[in-house]
């Protein structure tokens, strides 16, 4: 018997609230399905389990705040009988206050509560919270299932709901905590662009829209593709040592549309098509818009890319998202003047900034690992 316990989705994530309960009790699971969701000040985040067996028992309620580290469901392996008695495991009393967060609705029993009544629309909490929030009528969605966060429709405004003050709390208290406890050194230099958005256009020219490429996907794989050389700029410092990542998952700094900021990872940056990276950016960026992100995705990342887009500023100087020890900026490109065989040209040029941790690299490698990346850049069909 395997207990399954509420995961670290970052260094500032101390608990989280259980939402949903998406496998019933007896149900098998296989390693990456999504079981539960967990709200915190981030969003729901959809949590995953990474063993294969059945879903013994859920050790936590519904709408309990719940610290890391506790268990919340009790998985055995497919040939252990089933538990008949009631595990002496003690509950979280750290109940959710109605001065930071809304209330938890009735709660309407899962499939794993038994069979309720036919006509009765079965929804849970953070679907009924999200649908009052965003003026959704729930009788349009029918009452032939479960109706869970990602039944309900999208919607453009976001809710004007107290996770919000929550979450620049949060961002608040890490990166506070990131400028005190983590030596920064910061180095900037410009990269010629050119070459990297006549590449785009050319290989979107005749693209629908959806499946167009962004510069964004080019700078992701960019960095993936340099920290195979410099691995002391890509994995996590904890414990007093430096962990190299063995793959370059790299986050992608997403304005949330309800306020604040998410840094996600994109797994193995490295691999596959910049077509299929492109893909991946999408959804990552649109369950970002939804509030709805998997647990991997906020706990993985080794380094991490900021970049304002179209957003008119020249540079950006980020800080460290601990326990990474490296940040990437890009600013804005905009055309600038440069001297080019002796001539004066105009050029798309933009700001690129790294800011890493100095108890792992210093200013000559940092040197080196930025202009590799600029190296990367201006030669976009190595990417």
């Amino acid at each position: 018997m395997t207990r399954f316990v509420m995961p670290s989705l970052g260094a500032d994530m101390e608990d989280g609230i259980l939402v949903e309960q998406l496998v019933a009790v007896g149900e098998t699971v296989s390693r990456g399905d999504i079981i539960a969701a967990v709200e915190t000040q981030k969003g729901a985040i959809e949590i995953e389990v990474f063993e294969n067996g059945i879903l013994d028992k859920w050790l936590v309620p519904l709408g309990t705040r719940v610290p890391v580290g506790t268990p919340i469901a009790e998985i055995r392996s497919s040939d252990a009988p089933m538990t008949q008695v009631e595990p002496d495991v003690p509950q979280p009393v750290r109940p959710v206050s109605d001065l930071t967060r809304p209330k938890v609705p009735k709660l309407t029993p899962l499939a794993s509560q038994g069979h309720p009544d036919k006509g009765r629309q079965r929804v849970t909490p953070a679907a009924r919270r999200r649908a009052v929030q965003a003026g959704i009528d729930l009788k349009t969605l029918g009452r032939d299932r479960i109706i869970t966060l990602k039944e309900l429709p999208h919607v453009e405004k976001p809710p004007d709901a107290a996770p919000a003050t929550g979450m620049r709390q949060a961002i608040a208290a890490a990166m506070s905590r990131s400028k005190r406890e983590i030596p920064h050194y910061y180095l900037s230099d410009t990269i010629d662009l050119t070459a990297a958005e006549a590449f785009v256009a050319d290989h979107n020219a005749d693209l629908p829209p959806e499946k167009r490429l962004l510069i964004g996907a080019l700078f992701i794989r960019a960095i993936a593709n340099t920290v195979k050389t410099f691995p002391e700029f890509s994995g996590t410092f904890e414990n007093n040592q430096f962990v190299p990542s063995p793959k370059p998952h790299v986050g992608m700094a997403i304005s949330q549309r309800g306020g604040g900021l998410v840094a996600p990872a994109l797994h193995d940056a490295e691999t596959g098509s910049l077509d299929d990276l492109m893909v991946r950016l999408r959804g990552l960026i649109e369950r970002v818009r939804q509030g709805r992100l998997r647990a991997r995705e906020l706990s993985d990342p080794t380094i991490t890319l900021t970049s304002l887009g179209d957003r008119g500023v020249s540079g950006i100087t980020g800080v460290i998202f601990s326990p990474q020890v490296a940040i990437i900026g890009i600013g804005t490109p905009d055309r600038r003047p440069v001297v080019q065989d002796g001539e004066i040209v105009a050029r798309r040029i933009a700001t690129v900034t790294l800011a890493a941790d100095h108890r792992v690299s210093d200013g000559h490698r940092g040197a080196r690992f930025l202009r590799a990346i600029i190296s990367h850049l201006q030669r976009p069909k190595t990417l």
